[in-house]
């Protein structure tokens, strides 16, 4: 009867070490009904914490060969994602010797102290700021606060940017919604001119993720279309770095962060869904600054204009 436990034991913490490692490796493979998919790609990388539980539970029933099996689940999390918490190298600063910074911030509608975000975005010291969800309370006292700081400025609907540099020929971008949420403007830095979109893209809701997915699409035809030689693109993607259609989005671009730097939600951030990239420029020296107020963390980047 104890050899049949034993048994049963090795065969029940084998097939959940087994299921772990498939969950892990093939997250993009389970079909994406009801948002299910997509939820557990953004898991992914903490579906990690459920290893030493599994291997503890092993121990606990005296089964060694569970232990072990637990072995499989955490070289495949360590492959995927364990660089990502590695201790690495300082930050890179880019190595062009012109550059600019962005720094790219969704400012919560409902943000109670929309002054001290404003002014906290200031203290970034960056050439260009981009936000997301610009209006209701949070309106009046960003463009206040920011226009005492940056001399230009331009906005559409719900997305902003302001510049240390003159802005022109600014116009809507099509994100799959039936508002403004997202902007193209040309920058005329002192080091040539920069298109910079400012995007913020539909939310994921629960057993609907058709309306992100047609927005990814939408904006990432737009941005393959582009034809300038040197563009940015930040904001709120709704996106996370791990999610199956984050990979084949806008081919040419590159992401300026390709670690954790979890950005939602900003009390404990699980997540990363805000982004800044770049085709034509280098993108380095990429963080994550938590700002009073919003309830997504902004991301910053340094872009070599070469």
């Amino acid at each position: 009867m104890s050899r049949r436990t034993g048994v049963g034991k090795t065969a029940v913490f084998a097939s959940a070490a087994a299921l772990l490692t498939l969950l892990l490796v093939g997250h993009t493979w389970i079909p994406d009904i009801g948002g299910f998919g997509v939820a557990v790609d953004t898991a992914a990388p903490w579906l990690g914490a459920l290893i030493p539980v599994l291997a503890v539970a092993a121990v606990l029933c005296r089964c060694p060969v569970g232990a072990v099996a637990a072995l499989i689940p955490l070289l495949a999390w360590a492959y995927l994602f364990g660089s990502w918490w590695a201790p690495g190298p300082p930050a890179r600063t880019a190595a062009a010797s012109h550059t600019v910074r962005v720094v790219s911030q969704n400012l919560f509608a409902a943000n109670t102290s929309p002054t001290a975000t404003a002014r906290a975005l200031a203290a970034t010291n960056a050439d260009i700021i981009a936000v997301q969800e610009l209006g209701g309370t949070n309106r009046e006292s960003v463009l206040r606060t920011l226009d005492e700081d940056y001399r230009y400025h331009d906005e559409l609907g719900t997305v902003g940017l302001w510049s240390r540099y003159p802005i022109s020929d600014t116009s809507a971008v099509d994100v799959g919604v039936d508002w403004h949420r997202g902007l193209r403007t040309q920058i005329a830095t002192p080091h040539g001119q920069l298109v910079v979109y400012v995007v913020h893209l539909p939310s994921i809701r629960p057993g609907d993720t058709t309306t992100r997915n047609n927005g990814l699409g939408v904006l990432s035809r737009a941005l393959s279309e582009e034809n300038a030689d040197r563009v940015v693109v930040a904001g709120d993607f709704n996106t996370s770095s791990t999610d199956r259609r984050w990979s084949g989005f806008a081919p040419g671009y590159r992401d300026s962060h390709s670690g954790a730097g979890f950005t939602w939600p900003a009390s404990f951030p699980l997540a990363r869904l805000d982004h800044i990239l770049g085709r034509g420029v280098t993108v380095t020296d990429p963080s994550v600054l938590s700002v009073p107020g919003p309830d997504h963390r902004a991301v910053s980047a340094v872009i070599g204009l070469g």
